[in-house]
């Protein structure tokens, strides 16, 4: 099949498609029991550098739920670890790095590579993936936006007021420019293996970009966002992801992405015509998954009407699938968006 044909890159293009595309994120999780399969008992870090198992992971979400695209399995941060840092993933805590970044040495002692040297199993990750995925499904690639992952990096795990982060910026703006600046450099490194290896769309990230405001989006955001994106160039298309950023969409409207996807709080339509973007991905609560499928039916069926068939949308949730998620659920939602937008 030529891969113009795919419907989630025809979306992607803002075309006409046959039915409206979906995929989820965090669709090869915790919530699935072929996932707790597949690991067994490798420690997460082992696990997302295990390129047969994560291409497992990949297909076997695909081929459980019959989304149209497949997202490549790994996670954002363990592209920091040759770079230096050291990332550990805690039960009941999640990631954690022992050293955070926090002075001029530590940002002195990060190393950039190319990605091929640095993080090798990614691209025999994607060459699996795309050796057994349906010829008809797209593969998508993704990072950490830069933001995200030099939050993560210098707070060192979690953080709800990233005081860390934001003492940098306003601070030591020298400092903040030194460490995204490697950061940039390493991820367009990264994400140029992963389209070179044969992913069809890129996903970035942002999850924690939300707890900024306008002006500092403006200051020490965009400009090394503005970078990445030059960086990487058009060769496949870009989506980007960030969770509470409402209040910065229009200024993100203003870079060349070619799709952008909107949390849950996000009014999709209402935004898509104030930005006047080509292309949205989004955007039902996640939650609601956890609710009867009477609600998930109506819930998809309200946003589908407020759609009413706009070529350009992708179907997606407005964050991740939580492990408490019924998995089907989350096929009755795949099945319902089919069977109601196929023309």
């Amino acid at each position: 099949m030529d891969k113009s044909a795919k419907v989630f890159l025809q979306a992607c293009r803002g075309e006409a498609t046959s039915h409206t595309p979906i995929w989820l994120n965090r669709q090869a999780g915790r919530y699935m029991p072929e996932y707790h399969q597949v690991k067994g008992n490798l420690p997460s870090l082992d696990f997302f550098k295990n390129p047969e198992k994560a291409a497992q992971a990949t297909l076997d979400a695909q081929r459980i739920l019959g989304v149209d695209a497949a997202i490549m399995f790994a996670d954002l941060l363990p592209i920091l670890e040759p770079m230096g840092m050291e990332l550990n993933y805690v039960p009941g805590e999640g990631p954690v790095f022992s050293n955070p970044i926090r002075s001029v040495k530590d940002i002195a002692a990060l190393r950039n590579g190319p990605a091929i040297e640095q993080t090798p199993y990614i691209a025999d990750t994607v060459k699996f993936i795309n050796a057994d995925l349906p010829k008809d499904i797209a593969l998508i690639g993704f990072a950490g936006a830069p933001f995200t992952l030099a939050s993560y990096a210098i707070e060192g795990k979690g953080s709800r007021n990233y005081v860390h982060v934001k003492k940098m910026m306003h601070e030591a703006p020298e400092l903040w420019h030194q460490l995204i600046t490697k950061l940039v450099d390493q991820l367009a490194s990264y994400l140029l293996l992963q389209i070179s290896a044969g992913v069809e769309a890129v996903q970035l990230f942002d999850t924690w970009v939300g707890n900024l405001s306008i002006q500092d989006y403006r200051v020490f955001v965009e400009p090394y966002l503005k970078s990445l994106l030059e960086k990487i160039g058009k060769e496949v298309p870009v989506i980007y992801f960030g969770t509470g950023n409402y209040h910065l969409l229009p200024a993100v409207a203003e870079l060349d992405i070619d799709v952008l996807a909107f949390d849950w709080r996000t009014p999709l339509v209402p935004t898509w015509d104030q930005l006047g973007c080509t292309a949205v991905q989004g955007n039902l609560d996640p939650i609601v998954l956890c609710a009867d499928q009477a609600a998930v039916a109506q819930q998809t069926q309200w946003l589908l009407d407020q759609v009413a068939g706009r070529p350009g949308h992708i179907f997606n949730l407005g964050h991740g699938i939580i492990p408490e998620t019924p998995v089907d659920n989350v096929k009755f939602l795949v099945d319902m968006v089919h069977e109601k937008t196929s023309v």
